[in-house]
């Protein structure tokens, strides 16, 4: 009976994830794959014709190679939010973890309040003019890490709970303080959340499309997300290039993944249960 209601439970649950995620993506191949005539159907009817090398020279090609320039904007992105956020959260949440006290809880706080208040886009931009950081890719690195901080955060701090303080004191006594007892000591044994939250921010940091529309408007910086105003218009829309570009752009993180799925959820898993 049991196995019977645990097959019945799988079974449910892969006929919503086919729902959820394969007819959307089937629907977007379809349609990536079609001319530009038939794909403003917008139906699943099979293609007369297959233009797809034609289609990804179009998309590739298009506003003077400008996919090709966001790419290297968003990798360039995306590496350096995701290397400042792994550091600076993983530092503060040792500390916050170690030290608890007044300042602690304030220091809490603050992190609780980057989850749940909303951004801020007006002052955000206001400071970012203020430094000489608007429309800079500096500037939305460090948005990046600021909105990203606070979820980190927590998964390091869950994780480093588990670490005994006995191992601190011992690194102590055999010289190691400050930085050096944390990154020779404490940073080695947060592998397997520092993998989760590496992919987990790489997707949404790479995926994000408000932060780089508002904060570095223009072609110069412009990100893979903002290449799909590439075939938008007031009037008309191509969709099977809107599409195609929407499948170059996809194909990443989707690999991400498909290759570490295991590696995300066995690193969600060890914060949740030594938090």
């Amino acid at each position: 009976m049991r196995a019977l209601k645990r097959f019945s439970a799988e079974t449910i649950a892969l006929l919503v994830a086919t729902v959820v995620f394969l007819i959307p993506f089937s629907f977007m191949l379809l349609t990536a794959v079609k001319d530009q005539v038939q794909s403003a159907d917008l139906d699943f009817a099979w293609p007369t014709s297959w233009p797809v090398v034609q289609n990804l020279i179009e998309v590739i090609e298009a506003r003077d190679y400008l996919l090709l320039r966001a790419y290297v904007n968003s990798t360039i992105l995306t590496v350096a939010s995701v290397a400042l956020i792994v550091v600076f959260a993983a530092m503060a949440a040792f500390v916050l973890q170690r030290r608890v006290g007044k300042v602690g809880k304030v220091a809490d706080f603050l992190v609780l309040s980057g989850l749940v208040i909303p951004p801020a886009i007006v002052p955000t931009i206001w400071l970012l003019q203020g430094l000489g950081l608007f429309k800079t890719l500096h500037g939305l690195i460090l948005v990046e890490v600021a909105y990203g901080l606070s979820y980190a955060v927590l998964l390091f701090r869950a994780f480093i709970a588990a670490i005994p303080r006995e191992l601190d004191e011992a690194a102590q006594i055999d010289g190691c303080a400050g930085f050096t007892l944390f990154f020779r000591v404490i940073f080695p044994l947060l592998r397997p959340v520092t993998i989760t939250v590496i992919l987990t921010t790489s997707v949404a940091v790479f995926n994000d499309f408000v932060n780089p529309l508002y904060f570095t408007p223009g072609d110069e910086n412009a990100t893979v997300q903002l290449t799909l105003y590439n075939f938008q218009s007031q009037y008309s829309t191509q969709w099977n290039l809107l599409f195609m570009d929407i499948v170059l752009i996809t194909i990443p993180p989707l690999l991400l993944f498909v290759f570490f799925n295991r590696k995300i959820v066995d690193g969600m898993t060890a914060g949740a249960i030594k938090g």
